[in-house]
């Protein structure tokens, strides 16, 4: 069994930063990818970044430039470094880690607002 653990959301104003964490654990012996979803009220979830264990890195375009994942292999975290924050960003976001089976977080509320 997978856990994932997330941490760092909060309220920003515009322009702002935040830094989001989520930390694997359990049975990993081995992971295609990790990375954030995203969902805004009334909107559908959305792919927002995602590393794979080789590296490599994707990010949805409304996002790039501000947004960085990374990771930390040796102990299955990742982290998404959020700058230059819009209201548009406001969202749940989650994180999930695939074997290739898809496991989620609970999820953790950023909210972009004056």
């Amino acid at each position: 069994q997978v856990q994932l653990a997330e941490s760092g959301g909060g309220l920003v104003q515009p322009g702002g930063s935040l830094r989001l964490s989520c930390a694997a654990s359990g049975s990993i012996l081995w992971f295609n990818a990790m990375g954030w979803y995203r969902q805004a009220p009334g909107k559908e979830r959305e792919l927002v970044a995602e590393i794979t264990s080789g590296g490599t890195t994707i990010y949805v375009d409304s996002v790039k430039g501000r947004f960085t994942i990374s990771r930390d292999n040796g102990k299955n975290t990742i982290d998404l470094q959020m700058n230059s924050l819009k209201p548009e960003d406001t969202a749940v976001y989650y994180c999930y880690l695939t074997t290739p089976r898809w496991y989620w977080g609970q999820g953790t509320q950023v909210t972009v607002s004056s």
